[in-house]
């Protein structure tokens, strides 16, 4: 049988291997195997007499394949000396190898190649020449390139278009769109999500209305491709309807698809819709992956949902879906923040791998639920690993742990090694001094880092003076913040409970008239429960639920059986510095963290945790009346308020009244 000409060894040989790239977690035979291909390439094109630019071409495409774009640059360097013309393939992969190897240099020369080789006009070699100059030069040289063009198309537009936006130069970005409406180009695919992107950065809600509507002019509004920017930009630009809208007229959906549409109900604060949207995908038998699942998790990370954040975990493990480093993180972060501290503490305990995000999360994790001793505990541990780089948002976490542990020489200690402490830092310290009652301290580090007029600085002082009852700084410090925030009502609820507490009622009838007068409207206090996968809700002194009578006599049955093991003793009422108002003229029962606790006490079965969320701060009378009341029902009882998770348990609470 006669031999095959060599040209054809080689048109027969790189197609085996150029949609193969070699990849490091390959076996070691299996990469030799490849490579021993690409030698054997390379012998036979230097074997042949008068190779064609085809063979040439071939085997620098297969090196970009590769990843080894200084190889592609070594071929073209061998074609150039062995007098082999270079043909309209091989210019472009040429200066893209010179992009990826940041050779702008060869970069340059092969565009001096281009106009000696007469395909300076060529469009794919203007593009890749656009490309070149945008990564690696200027954004201005590429534009420069496109011209001074004698010819361009869309891509070469779309290309300067995007080089804007990663320069972060939008409205330039837009320009070359509107440019290309003008001239009526041709509108593709990449052009549309292009122009959504930029439409994305410049939070313009009309413009990304204009480009849905050319998407819809040219017969692309449902291109899957184009939706999903569709989808994103309307959501970026604050219009979840329209994104909405879009998502549902959507005939075909990916992955893609729906997870855009779960983060963008999840940044607006619509979990329950953005749950809904997880079913129907898993219904669709859509696999979520890591992203997916990063993205819904928000929506658990809420105490009500607690439930749907075990049932995705299980999902997942059910599934054999990877759980990846990210995606254990956010699990932790999720129980930490739905109230189940020993699950994440659980999560974290099983990682093979941890980064600095999972300490963090962990260390402030246990600080949130009252366990400040044990993120320390943690933080030391973590610091046997020389491999972690410790982060402000690590040092935040371990200064949160000492200030709910109560550990001021540690956390002067560890603020000491922060390089640039942030006002996050500083506030932390503050808090940690006027906790521990070293109000001296604190006045002299507040003076020494010059924050005096920062209102989270004098919320932590306040807190301090609130535990210690330094009534006069406290009235001070408070006077302080509505000066600072002039028109913030709690303020004035705050200085008007402190009135009330010493019994000065004309000023509290006139701070009432001056927040009528400046038309401020303070926040209600409400306090809810999940039972049965319904979110009942309660607001101060309520009687609307239906099960109100049965819930107000279980109050009222506790507070007895209280005085009757205190001695007669009521809880404390005291509401100086507290930010209700509210609540200081209604009786305890009345109070809806109160009425949220009966309703679980009534509801659930003997010794179950219940598990109660305020929007606002717990009063010092049901604090105490709450470790009184899991004294005498023998069960564990949760309440998550703004600040942290008070978890009360045979009549202690993890704060240790330090809330």
């Amino acid at each position: 049988m006669a031999a095959l000409p060599s040209s054809i060894h080689v048109h027969l040989l790189l197609p085996m291997y150029k949609d193969e790239p070699i990849s490091f977690n390959k076996p070691k035979f299996q990469h030799r195997a490849i490579v021993n291909k690409l030698d054997l390439a390379h012998k036979v094109v230097d074997e042949i007499p008068q190779p064609k630019a085809y063979a040439w071409n071939q085997l620098i495409q297969t090196h970009l394949s590769n990843n080894h774009p200084h190889n592609a640059l070594s071929v073209y360097h061998g074609m150039m000396l062995r007098g082999i013309r270079p043909d309209h393939h091989t210019l472009p992969r040429v200066l893209t190898a010179s992009r990826l190897c940041s050779n702008l240099a060869f970069g340059k020369q092969v565009h001096a190649h281009a106009f000696k080789f007469g395909f300076s006009s060529d469009l794919y070699v203007i593009t890749a020449l656009i490309e070149l100059y945008g990564r690696l030069h200027a954004v201005e040289t590429a534009k420069w390139v496109l011209d001074n063009a004698p010819t361009s198309n869309s891509v070469a537009r779309t290309i300067l278009a995007k080089l804007y936006l990663v320069d972060n130069k939008p409205h330039l970005a837009i320009e070359i769109f509107n440019q290309m409406l003008r001239l009526k180009a041709d509108i593709d695919p990449v052009a549309l999500v292009t122009a959504a992107g930029t439409c994305s950065l410049l939070k313009s809600l009309q413009q990304a209305r204009k480009v849905h509507q050319i998407a819809r002019e040219c017969g692309l509004e449902f291109h899957l491709l184009v939706s999903n920017s569709l989808m994103k930009m309307y959501i970026d630009c604050d219009s979840l309807e329209e994104a909405r809208s879009l998502f549902d007229a959507m005939s075909s959906r990916d992955l893609i698809s729906w997870t855009e549409m779960i983060q963008g109900h999840v940044k607006n604060g619509g979990y329950n819709e953005a749950l809904k949207l997880f079913r129907l995908m898993t219904k669709a038998r859509i696999k979520p992956d890591s992203l997916t699942v990063t993205s819904i998790l928000p929506a658990c990370a809420r105490v009500p949902a607690h439930k749907q954040g075990k049932e995705l975990h299980a999902y997942l493990f059910r599934n054999g879906i990877d759980m990846n480093l990210t995606v254990q993180n956010a699990f932790m972060d999720m129980y930490v923040k739905s109230g189940f501290i020993e699950l994440a503490s659980n999560v974290f305990t099983s990682m093979v791998e941890r980064d600095i995000i999972s300490w963090t999360i962990m260390i402030s994790g246990f600080s949130l639920h009252g366990q400040g001793a044990q993120g320390l505990g943690l933080f030391l541990e973590m610091e046997q690993d020389s491999s972690l780089e410790i982060d402000e948002f690590t040092y935040a976490g371990v200064l949160h742990a000492c200030v709910t542990a109560c550990r001021v020489d540690v956390g002067m200690s560890y603020f000491d090694r922060i390089k640039a402490p942030t006002v996050t830092h500083c506030v932390l310290m503050v808090a940690l001094l006027a906790r521990a009652g070293l109000f001296n301290d604190a006045r002299t580090f507040i003076k020494e880092y010059q924050i005096e007029n920062r209102v989270e600085v004098l919320r932590a002082l306040l807190d301090g003076c609130r535990i210690h009852q330094q009534v006069t700084m406290g009235k001070r410090t408070v006077e302080q913040l509505c000066e600072l925030e002039p028109l913030n009502a709690e303020n004035y609820i705050l200085l008007s409970n402190w009135y009330a507490e010493n019994a000065k009622w004309d000023m509290v009838d006139k701070l009432k008239t001056t927040i009528k007068d400046m038309g401020l409207k303070p926040k209600r206090a409400y306090s809810w429960i999940e039972f049965r996968n319904k979110v009942h809700v309660f607001g101060t002194g309520d009687v609307s639920h239906p099960r109100s009578e049965m819930i107000h006599w279980k109050l009222q049955h506790l507070m007895k059986k209280m005085e009757e093991e205190e001695g007669g003793d009521r809880p404390s009422s005291i509401f100086s510095f507290h930010d209700v108002d509210e609540e200081r003229e209604c009786i305890l029962i009345g109070h809806c963290e109160m009425l949220a606790i009966s309703f679980g006490l009534i509801s659930t079965r003997e010794r179950a945790t219940v598990r109660v969320t305020k929007n606002l701060r717990v009063c010092g009378s049901c604090h105490d009346f709450t470790k009184a009341i899991s004294k005498i029902v023998e069960r564990e009882i949760i309440i998550k308020d703004p600040n942290c998770f008070h978890h009360f348990k045979n009549g202690h609470c993890s704060c240790g009244d330090l809330w």
